[in-house]
């Protein structure tokens, strides 16, 4: 097993609505690669957008919060805020799911600068499903849309329709995606799916959090 000692920020939304759809962070979007990157060495430190205790999506943890990822969970109540940390002093940073990300993640500047300041370093830049949004209107230092012309997935139209929440989304992710230039790539819906393109790596729905993960880690390496 890879033995790392590089830090990274294992990122989670602080929005716990979406146009009146109760959401919040998709639990095993943030557990799975919180473990995987400690079983690996990696020093995790988990942020949210506000700080403070994180929402989870109730669809997520239909019969409680699971067992294993109870340490997960206790961390989640009491997190720094995104503006607590410096990303310049981190190796990679790490988004994950759930629809609240489509609020707080997009367009947001201080998520597009955490970004820059992990990439200019060449660091890992990962997501999954919805977390994939942090990518939306992120631009380099040239003005050049970041993921333009990059191979990206994320939460698809397709998955996004079988869920029932096409008309609660603030957008399309796959559509906004390829609408920024991204090569956008998918699997079967639902089925683990992931992506690299150079240091950045993305997975396509919550069941691909686990591959995404270790993607990651072989990148980071």
């Amino acid at each position: 097993m890879i033995k790392l000692s590089k830090n990274v920020l294992l990122v989670s939304t602080s929005s716990s609505e979406m146009n009146g759809h109760p959401t919040g962070l998709w639990l095993e979007e943030l557990a799975e690669p919180f473990h995987i990157f400690k079983e690996n060495g990696l020093n995790v430190q988990i942020v949210s957008i506000k700080g403070g205790t994180v929402p989870i999506d109730k669809n997520s943890i239909p019969e409680g919060v699971p067992a294993q990822y109870q340490d997960v969970y206790e961390l989640l109540q009491d997190t720094k805020a995104l503006t607590d940390v410096n990303p310049a002093e981190y190796d990679g940073i790490f988004f994950a799911g759930g629809h609240g990300p489509m609020i707080d993640f997009a367009s947001n500047q201080l998520v597009a600068d955490a970004i820059l300041a992990i990439s200019d370093k060449n660091g890992a830049v990962g997501a999954v499903c919805h977390g994939v949004s942090a990518f939306v209107d992120v631009k380099d230092h040239d003005g050049k849309l970041f993921i333009d012309g990059k191979k990206i997935t994320g939460f698809t139209n397709e998955e996004e329709d079988a869920v029932q929440l096409t008309s609660k989304v603030p957008f399309l992710l796959e559509t906004k995606l390829r609408e920024q230039g991204a090569a956008f790539e998918k699997g079967d819906a639902f089925a683990p799916f992931a992506v690299v393109d150079g240091q950045i790596i993305t997975g396509q729905n919550p069941g691909s959090s686990a591959e995404t993960a270790r993607l990651f880690v072989k990148t980071i390496a």
